[in-house]
């Protein structure tokens, strides 16, 4: 199955869908960066990276900050119909041209993390502080491009939080709804093409349910469980933690693609938050990469190097 976000009124002119899980869940952006940046912090306090951990919570509270300093207003009616037309994602990665605002949101999220830095984090603020908007376009277009060599790894953290922080705002703004369809490729993102840094077993009204997190614009899909994330076969799965069976975090594996991805019980612990929980638990990626197993997500405070 496949997710495809329909407008709002090629939805009233049809009849309405039988589904009972909602495949698509777009960000609620009013407490996820707070909540971040507190989780963050809980996590660091018993962390061998806890100095990193609560870096990442002070951009994350940066984030929060701009995030109401720089509302976003943009239709997005046209786009979506465009995309349904085509049966893309309406922000997808690789065909949605950039405007001015991210680099906005860069330069305030820049002033706002300033003060907070020193050494090498000022340093390579300050550099991209006075970077070009060609420069700046260039290292989003290599993120996006799963290029990370020609961007160095300090910089991403700050590219890609403007570049979510974006992207977030227009999916929260997006006036459609999503519909679940015959097809494949639900390791990317419905909305915006790009992959998930986590997923997320729910509790409540969603009891049970998987969703992928995705690591740009935050919205969240639905995968069933006791399905590789990746390549979606059903055989050669296992689950491992540092732990026991009991565990609130856990990676699944698949024999198939040997690839990983992590999944989070808010059932073991309510707490749990896709990118923090996924930055404090490196050890199970080493270990997980002992055992001959891939990343399938990506986090964004963690690229790989040059």
């Amino acid at each position: 199955m496949t997710i495809r976000i329909i407008p709002q009124e090629q939805l009233e002119k049809s009849p309405p869908a039988a589904e009972m899980i909602p495949p698509l869940l777009f960000p609620q952006l009013k407490q996820l960066y707070s909540r971040r940046a507190a989780r963050l912090r809980q996590l660091a306090e018993k962390n061998p990276l806890g100095d990193y951990l609560r870096f990442a919570a002070v951009i994350a509270t940066a984030q929060e900050i701009v995030l109401y300093d720089h509302p976003l207003e943009m239709d997005l009616r046209a786009r979506l119909e465009e995309s349904a037309r085509l049966g893309k994602p309406p922000l997808d990665i690789n065909m949605l041209a950039r405007d001015a605002h991210w680099q906005r949101l860069l330069h305030s999220l820049i002033a706002e993390l300033k003060p907070e830095m020193s050494g090498q984090a000022l340093s390579v603020l300050e550099n991209l502080e006075k970077a070009s908007s060609a420069e700046l376009e260039a290292m989003a277009s290599a993120l996006f491009a799963s290029e990370f060599a020609r961007v160095s790894s300090d910089k991403s953290p700050f590219i890609w939080a403007a570049l979510s922080l974006y992207w977030a705002q227009m999916a929260a703004l997006i006036p459609g709804k999503a519909r679940a369809e015959a097809g494949e490729q639900r390791q990317f993102c419905p909305v915006c093409a790009s992959v998930p840094v986590s997923s997320v077993i729910h509790m409540g009204g969603k009891s049970g349910l998987r969703y992928l997190h995705c690591n740009l614009c935050e919205s969240e899909w639905h995968v069933v469980r006791a399905k590789c994330s990746n390549c979606e076969q059903t055989q050669d799965l296992h689950y491992w933690s540092l732990d026991n069976e009991n565990a609130a975090i856990k990676a699944e594996s698949c024999g198939d693609c040997g690839t990983y991805l992590k999944m989070l019980y808010q059932e073991k612990d309510p707490a749990v938050e896709p990118v923090a929980d996924d930055l404090a638990s490196l050890i199970l990626d080493a270990r997980m990469e002992q055992e001959g197993f891939a990343r399938s997500s990506l986090n964004p405070f963690l690229f790989p190097g040059e």
